[in-house]
């Protein structure tokens, strides 16, 4: 019995695992200057990522940006240019398991967080960077875990969130469903592993969790069209969060929303732009967005 329920742990975790894709591109295809580094994270395991310096002497903000399930860093490239133009200093990371950072027994959105912080912390170091404008933006699991790491964090000055799911059971849920997992047999024992192997309950790191925490400007931006994950999703985590603070900018297209967001990108950079000239300090009243639904929002 003990060997036959090693066996399904094992097979649980395979089927999990994300797949590793290597880089498609590097920054110096979009004529950046970009430096290529190894950073140490938790376990001693060790991130690939590309820093591109901000241009200019003086101390830049900057923001670190994070990928999803099963991508890596080369794929947020076209995120780099637009942000590097507007004078932010951009890092790149590759989570462990992905790209080309060190591989682990497995990876999940809190260890997403945990490889964030790693990128936040390294660049709190920089001379070429303001720490105390520092911004984080995700895609996918990379989004839900920057809503973590900014709800732990009070140095997160702004968030933008890609395609965050509202909470990881339901994300579960529908791949169990599509692999036709019956969830009365085996898919509650496959939820209850999953979260005893990852050490904590799914309601501990859900963004609908970190949502209720986080005091910093958000911009939740979502395809309308996201086959993946459901729009409404956006909907509820902007509902949760501390009123005033939330915005949604909803974009045509779908899960991946790289082709669609690029007319969208002035929009962002305003975002982050008036969230650093605005960032908020301890004990200070926190920055006030007008409406339920922000004027970025397009419909």
């Amino acid at each position: 019995m003990k060997r036959l329920r090693q066996g399904v742990h094992a097979q649980i975790l395979r089927r999990l695992r994300a797949p590793r894709l290597p880089h498609h591109s590097e920054p110096s295809a979009l004529g950046l200057d970009a430096q290529p580094l190894r950073l140490l994270t938790a376990g001693g395991k060790t991130l690939f990522s590309w820093f591109v310096p901000a241009p200019g002497a003086a101390p830049a903000p900057a923001v670190v940006v994070m990928h999803g399930w099963g991508a890596n860093a080369s794929l947020m490239l076209p995120a780099a240019a637009p942000l590097h133009a507007a004078g932010f200093a951009v890092l790149l990371m590759d989570a462990r398991c992905h790209g080309a950072s060190d591989d682990e027994d497995f990876t999940s959105l809190p260890r997403f967080a945990e490889d964030i912080e790693t990128g936040l912390d390294w660049l709190k170091q920089q001379s070429g960077v303001d720490s105390a404008r520092l911004a984080l933006m995700g895609h996918s699991v990379g989004a839900g875990a920057s809503l973590l790491c900014a709800a732990r964090r009070a140095d997160v000055r702004a968030v933008v969130s890609l395609s965050a799911f509202a909470h990881p059971r339901e994300v579960m849920l529908r791949f169990m469903a599509e692999a036709h997992i019956p969830y009365a047999v085996l898919g509650w024992y496959v939820l209850r592993h999953v979260q005893h192997v990852i050490g904590a309950r799914f309601d501990d790191f859900a963004p609908l969790t970190s949502m209720r925490r986080i005091r910093c400007p958000v911009l939740l931006v979502h395809g309308t069209d996201d086959e993946v994950v459901p729009f409404d999703d956006a909907r509820r985590l902007q509902a949760v969060g501390l009123q005033g603070t939330v915005q949604r900018l909803s974009v045509a297209g779908g899960h991946d929303p790289s082709q669609a967001i690029e007319e969208h990108f002035p929009q962002l950079i305003e975002f982050l732009q008036r969230s650093f000239a605005t960032a908020i300090a301890p004990g200070k009243p926190v920055l006030q967005w007008h409406g339920n639904e922000s004027n970025l929002c397009k419909s």
